[in-house]
């Protein structure tokens, strides 16, 4: 007879991670504040290169995403997994090796990030080494879990773990494809793909990332911790089943509706709305099922703020999956896209569901590893009303903002000319907007600094249980089952983790290879532009430039068949204009106008001064001055080895061209000098300026000119 065995729960991780996520929380919150005071008050970026809203922004993204929620994840993870389980992790040390490994990983991005080194892909703009750092430690995190689960002292595998298992092998795969680079040296790499194909791959990651990041590991805590904080079952097994296996399924394929309208192939662009719209189903049922767990709980919902944090997550994930498929039709997506909507939705996500989900397991969780009660209900209360606010704050503004740029941006006047040509008109409109944004995020943020001091003081109160014991019966041999019920496939597949992490595997697969390898395989869906050369050495060596200082953050390089976009910018895009980009820099949000055209436009000259104080140029542009490319002399050292990678990469460069591309750089350097001289603009043409004003005057050029005024580059 099988006697109880006895055993511990690792608390300590638990802890650890949980402080991280305040720390990070804190710190990556305040950047984001930061980031949107920019925006209003372009002072605010300090003057110098390590500051501004292009090298920060993506450092505010990746400490939100990677360090607050990623911290928040493990924490819950490790926690659940423990229980559900009745196991101790699998290894301590790979618990910390997981913990400290992570951790290095986020610094490394605080470092690198505003020192201008990124690969400019939304949501993956670490380097490539850091990538290499962060398959290590994911595989850590997976080597622990699935040891654990494999040491499990319960049979069947409850459905917070079915999350869990789908996040790992999923997020494994995203971050492998999409960090196809090829080193050019230590901190800089070019992206494999290029243009269109480029861009399919960065957002089949980037919807993705924030389906299996921000989204299944969250209902995997849902599903744990909301019964468990209600003291009741989970509302209904078999909806939960038809959401896991909907959800994992469908996501997949939505990734090309951040898409719509641009060059890439219509077929592609179909299947991501199609699927989009789908995906309302199983998101609404997770949310229905957490939601309808708490029926005949409200009274108690009224008074545990736990419950309360829970309820507006669940919530808010119910608005932002309704939305989003709604933003992916076209009609809708063609007034929203590149505007402040987008924002809002993300943020409605992000703090509503992602952080407010956080809060509620940390106010819940804490106490209990520490053996003590909440330092402060009321300040929980408080945290819980101001953050309420402060999302209310933030998002409404946004709207607005979203609504009254894609309007101004398509508006005619009745002779059938664009009313709002100068862009810079929109932008001025809405800066209040941004000011009452930059109110929320301030209130948002307050309530988190309350929940650090809340949390902090109920942790000098308690005592942390690092070892917690527990006991459980062992984990007898499988029999034959005799009840009906454990005999269905789902109830099988439970006992199965292998099989279960391979099935899952298997249907995320097919979604992504079914968008992705036509588009690989089939010449004929990018068509080749016999005008479009390879950029020059120096053009190369400016777009590297553009990159560093993030400049695809506020501009995007792709004008949409709109006669409105047509009108303003010239000429729709083309996947063949395309072909040499590595990486595609279409962004995603028009904080400044679109570039893709801009090549000729204005003269070299105009360049300058708008580079080194916009305002001149503009008057009231919230865009920050750049003197240091006029002082900073151009890193002309990596150029044969950058023309080399091209050369790998099918860019055709002649034989023997890279021995010879500084000497073309510097040609080229010294007309664009001599130029500027012209106009009393007295500049070396070894500044990082030059190389930057000749791709800026590339862009778009090589359609709009005849092929004979293209440098030559061959």
């Amino acid at each position: 007879m099988m006697q109880l065995e006895k055993f511990s729960y690792d608390n300590k991780i638990v802890r650890d991670f949980g402080i991280a996520t305040i720390v990070w929380g804190i710190i990556g919150m305040t950047v984001g504040l930061l980031v949107a005071m920019q925006l209003f008050k372009p002072e605010m970026n300090m003057g110098n290169q390590y500051t501004t809203f292009g090298r920060i922004r993506p450092l505010h993204t990746n400490a939100v995403i990677f360090a607050f929620v990623g911290n928040a994840i493990f924490m819950g993870v490790y926690y659940s997994l423990q229980r559900l389980l009745k196991a101790r992790m699998f290894s301590t040390a790979l618990s910390k090796i997981h913990f400290w490994g992570w951790q290095l990983i986020i610094v490394s991005a605080v470092i690198t990030l505003p020192l201008g080194f990124t690969s400019s892909h939304e949501y993956a703009e670490l380097e490539w080494p850091i990538d290499i750092a962060i398959t290590v430690i994911w595989v850590v995190f997976g080597v622990n879990m699935f040891g654990t689960i494999f040491k499990r002292r319960e049979r069947h595998l409850y459905v917070a773990i079915w999350f869990y298992i789908a996040t790992f092998v999923t997020i494994a795969v995203l971050h492998i494809v999409n960090s196809f680079q090829l080193p050019i040296s230590f901190l800089k790499s070019y992206y494999v793909f290029a243009g269109v194909q480029d861009a399919l791959v960065q957002w089949w990651y980037g919807h993705n990332a924030v389906a299996f990041f921000l989204t299944t590991p969250y209902l995997g805590m849902m599903y744990y911790f909301l019964p468990k904080m209600a003291n009741r079952p989970v509302y209904s097994y078999k909806l939960s089943i038809l959401h896991f296996w909907s959800l994992i399924f469908i996501y997949i394929w939505a990734g090309p509706h951040h898409l719509l309208y641009t060059s890439l192939p219509g077929w592609a662009q179909s299947l991501g709305v199609a699927f989009s719209i789908m995906l309302i189903a199983p998101s609404w049922g997770g949310m229905i099922n957490g939601l309808l767990t708490l029926r005949g709980a409200w009274d108690k919902v009224r008074e545990d703020v736990t419950l309360k944090f829970m309820v507006v997550a669940l919530t808010a994930y119910g608005m932002a999956t309704f939305e989003g498929p709604m933003l992916s039709l076209k009609q809708i997506n063609a007034v929203a896209h590149f505007t402040d909507w987008i924002v809002a939705h993300v943020h409605v996500g992000a703090l509503g569901w992602n952080g407010f989900l956080t809060f509620g397991i940390m106010y819940w969780l804490v106490p209990r590893i520490y053996k003590t009660e909440l330092y402060s209900k009321k300040m929980a209360s408080f945290h819980f009303w101001v953050g309420t606010l402060g999302i209310l704050f933030y998002a409404v503004p946004m709207y607005w903002a979203g609504f009254t740029q894609g309007l101004m941006w398509k508006e005619f006047t009745q002779e059938g000319l664009l009313k709002y040509p100068n862009f810079l008109t929109t932008t001025l409109q809405i800066i209040p907007m941004h000011v009452l944004r930059g109110i929320g995020g301030a209130l948002y943020l307050s309530g988190v600094v309350v929940m650090a001091y809340n949390l902090g003081k109920t942790m000098l109160k308690g005592s942390l249980v690092a070892d917690e014991t527990a006991e459980a019966m062992p984990l007898a041999p499988e029999i034959e089952e005799t009840d009906p019920a454990d005999k269905k496939w789902h109830r099988v597949l439970e006992r199965k983790p292998m099989k279960f992490m391979v099935f899952s595997l298997i249907v995320i697969l097919i979604g992504g290879m079914i968008e992705m390898m036509p588009t690989f395989t089939i010449e004929s869906n990018i068509p080749t532009i016999a005008s479009v050369k390879p950029y020059t050495p120096l053009e190369l060596q400016g777009r590297d430039l553009y990159i560093k200082e993030g400049c695809v953050n506020c501009h995007t390089q792709t004008v949409r068949p709109f006669r409105s976009e047509t009108e303003r910018y010239g000429e729709y895009s083309k996947a063949g204009e395309y072909v040499y980009d590595h990486p595609f820099l279409w962004g995603s949000k028009r904080t400044g106008p679109d570039l893709h055209r801009l090549g000729g436009k204005y003269s070299n000259a105009w360049h300058f001064n708008h580079m080194l104080d916009p305002n001149s140029m503009s008057p009231g542009s919230i865009m920050p001055p750049y003197p240091w490319l006029i002082t900073q002399t151009l890193d002309i050292s990596t150029t044969e080895a950058k023309i080399k990678a091209m050369q790998t990469l099918g860019v055709p460069y002649r034989k023997g061209f890279e021995l010879e591309a500084n000497d073309k750089l510097k040609q080229q350097a010294e007309e664009i000098s001599a130029d500027l001289k012209q106009n009393n603009i007295n500049v070396k043409s070894d500044k990082e300026i030059i190389a930057l004003i000749a791709y800026l005057q590339r862009l778009g050029a090589d359609i709009k000119a005849n092929k004979s005024t293209i440098p030559s580059n061959q």
